[in-house]
Order: structure tokens, then sequence, then C-alpha cells
């Protein structure tokens, strides 16, 4: 039995024991989110759907600063849980294969033994920092939404902010940690400067399954990430710079069959990414704020050479919430890319806010080379542009409509170069794609 696990089942009991506290008050809230979506891949097929999701909950509030949160949800594609068959007219239950889930669930105490401490346990989102490395999985498209089974303490006062996180990924019912997979966290807040946030963080993955997308296979796999992040505003400035670097290892990848006094490969994780934004707000009419974006998201030391597997693996971005781009990153798990990006945001009235943005990307490790010596074929860097224009409507503070269009001049580098998948899979792209992506969007909160 792994000594992080008593632990965790020890704090989990000890919890348990505030449920017994007086009800005082129910909260009911939900969210109702409908999303028109069309993709023109160019070459590839053209895709279009309407997506829902349907989120129903409550929160009662006990005596001793304990609580209870339960969230209902359902996501899906319009059509595809419909009830009735049109050319015979017969009725059945609807088969789509999406149904209601338990989205969160989970008891939490504030203050407890009269200290700044509070504790959550059960199903919960985690949304640490801007959310570049664990979110809620709820931006642009494909909003399925993301929560955690995990323990979350947290000590937080005027000052500082502390969350210690530990999170079950994977249960195979084995013994303890045995095949399972594993989240540990610890994501500290300094808010001793007005307007101003300082964050530290360390982050574990302990994979005990050793499998990357089908595309790497070892035994075990250990991720670690630490990082910096600040963010906030001075004056009419905004700003926001995180860096993290990653490490870690991947156990008992096999190497070629001829390497038989070194069975195993070299598969690690040694990479930075580096995120950063820099924005600027006029004081006039419509209130213009300018802003540069860019990011680093490292692709590691891939290996070409044929006499062993060894490689230094692309930076993993967990879970993150940012999307980069509406058709290279639909899965938030870009990687081995730059980026760079110039927008500006106004707002015609206190309803309406507009925003347009263009962005370059380019590879950072390209693909190996083709043929030999003067014939040489090498891979280009350029992926490509990507202009996006974007409109938010608050009809009522309830009720948001959403319009967008984004289009995508693509380049050379889609064509072999790898970055999909956290960078262990190749873009399915051409130097000659143009992609297109049109969407309306509405969504109710209450």
């Amino acid at each position: 039995m792994r000594f992080s696990t008593l632990i965790m089942a020890a704090l989990v009991v000890s919890i348990s024991s505030f449920a017994f506290a007086e009800l005082q008050n129910v909260e009911v809230g939900g969210n109702i989110r409908i999303r028109g979506n069309w993709y023109d891949f160019d070459r590839a097929s053209d895709t279009s759907f309407i997506e829902q999701r349907t989120r129903l909950s409550v929160k009662a509030d006990f005596t001793q600063d304990v609580s209870a949160f339960i969230e209902l949800d359902y996501y899906n594609f319009w059509g595809e849980d419909f009830r009735s068959l049109y050319l015979t007219g017969a009725d059945f239950r609807g088969s789509g294969g999406n149904d209601v889930d338990l989205y969160q669930g989970y008891i939490e105490a504030k203050d407890m033994w009269g200290t700044p401490l509070s504790m959550r346990v059960g199903r919960q989102e985690l949304a640490l920092g801007n959310q570049l490395l664990v979110g809620t999985n709820d931006v642009s498209s494909l909003y399925r939404g993301l929560s955690f089974d995990a323990l979350r303490l947290t000590f937080a006062n005027d000052v500082v902010s502390v969350d210690a996180i530990a999170a079950k990924l994977v249960e195979t019912l084995g013994d303890f940690g045995d095949d399972d997979v594993d989240l540990y966290a610890v994501y500290a807040s300094y808010l001793g400067i007005e307007d101003v946030v300082l964050d530290a963080y360390w982050m574990f993955i302990r994979d005990d399954q050793g499998v990357i997308g089908g595309l790497i296979n070892g035994t075990d796999i250990d991720i670690h990430t630490l990082g910096l992040r600040g963010a906030g505003v001075i004056g009419a400035f905004d700003f926001e710079l995180e860096a993290a670097y990653q490490w870690g290892d991947v156990d008992d990848v096999p190497n070629p069959w001829f390497r038989i006094f070194k069975r195993r490969a070299d598969v690690d994780y040694d990479e930075f990414m580096v995120n950063a934004e820099l924005g600027y707000t006029f004081d006039m009419a419509w209130t213009p704020r300018l802003f540069a974006k860019f990011a680093y998201i490292g692709g590691g030391d891939p290996n070409t050479r044929c006499w062993n597997n060894n490689a230094d693996l692309p930076f993993n971005r967990l879970f993150s919430n940012v999307r980069y781009s509406e058709f290279l990153d639909i899965d938030q798990n870009m990687s081995n890319v730059l980026l760079y990006a110039l927008g500006v945001q106004v707002m015609p009235t206190e309803a309406l806010e507009l925003k347009l943005i263009g962005t370059y990307l380019h590879v950072d490790e390209r693909a190996r080379d083709r043929g030999w010596w003067f014939w040489r074929s090498r891979a280009s860097r350029g992926l490509g542009w990507e202009l996006g224009l974007y409109a938010d409507y608050h009809y009522t503070e309830d009720l948001v409509f959403r319009l967008g269009y984004a289009h995508f001049f693509g380049s050379k580098g889609l064509e072999r170069n790898t970055g999909d998948m956290n960078g262990l899979a190749r873009w399915a792209g051409d130097r000659r794609d143009d992609y297109n992506y049109l969407f309306i969007e509405s969504e109710i909160k209450f």
C-alpha cells in the first residue's frame, strides 16, 4: 500500500464526519450551452454539427461551514438521441450512447478547526491558474467538460493561497496504485501585490499503465512539471507570463531487435513551455485593447536514428483548457510549436465585444530529412497563418450569444511534421490547405 494512498484515505474518512451538520440552505443552478459548428478542412471532408451541454446543480449548505455540491450534465450532438424513425413512425428509446453523468459531486468544509484550511473531496472541477495545464475543457467547440475524482486541501488568507491535490485518473481495482494513473499537484499563489498574482506549482502524473496514446509503449510513465506564473494589471497594461519545465521518463520502451546488449531505450521528458501575453487598453470610445501573444511548446529531441529508439518527448500539455488554434489545437493537445499572435478587442456597447486576432505558427523540431546529399529533402518549419474574428453579445446578465469565423492559410510544414496528440502524431495536412471554421452559440446560466 502506498503511503500517499493511506494519507488520502485518512483525510476522506475525517471529512465525512462533517456531513452530520444541520441543513441551512439549498441553491439550485444550471447552464445550457448550444453551439452550431461548421468545419471545412479543404482536402479532407467537411463536418458540421450542433452540440449541446446541459448542466443542473444543487448546493446544500450546512452548519460549521460544511456544504455538499452535486452537478449532473449531459453532452451530445443534436440528432444523436432522437426517438422516432420517420419512415415507419416507430418510436424507441434514444440510442446515442451518452447518458446523464455525475459531473461533480463533493463535500466541502471551510475554515476547519478555526483555521484558513478548507477541504473538498469527491468529483470536482480543477481550474489551476489560467488553465494552461489543468482546466475544465470547455473552451471553444467540443466543450465536453472535465472533472476529477480528487481530494483538494486549500490554505488561503489575504496574502497566500496553497492547494494540495491528489486525483485518481484511472482505477483498475488492483492493489493500491498498481496499474492505476494518478495526479498529484501543489499550486501556490501570492496575492500580496494589488491586482497582481504570482503562482508557483508542481504537478506529477504517475502512470502505472505505460501507454501514451498507443504511440509509445512502456511499463511506467512519470511526468513532473514545475512552473512559475505571473499575471495582473498595472495601469493600462495587462500581462501574463508563465513558464514550465517538464521532466520524467518512460520505462521499458524496447530497442530494435539487434540491440542485444541494450534491450531498453532511453525515453524521457525534458522540455519547456512558455506562454505570454501583453495588452494595453486605451481610455477612449469603445475602450480598444491591443494585445500580443507568444507561446513556445517544446518539441523535445525526436529520434532520427535507426539503431535505437532513444528520444526526448515533446512537452505534454496534460489537461490544458487553452486553445491556440481552431484547427491544429482542437483537443488542446498541440505541441512542438512556436506561436506569435497580434490582436485587438473593442466594445462598441456595454453588451457587445468584438475581437480580431492573427496568429502565425511554426514547428520547433522538424521532421527528419529525406534522401541523401545534394537531393536531400528537408521538412519546412512553417505551419501557416490563422485569422479569427469573434463577437460576444450579452443580451442579459444570464444570456450570451457568440459568433465567430476563423480561416487558416496552410504552409509546407503541415506535411511531415509532428505536433498533434502532444507532439506524438503528424498533422494530416498539405501545403495547399486552406481551412475554414464558422460557429454560432448561445449560453444561459441560472
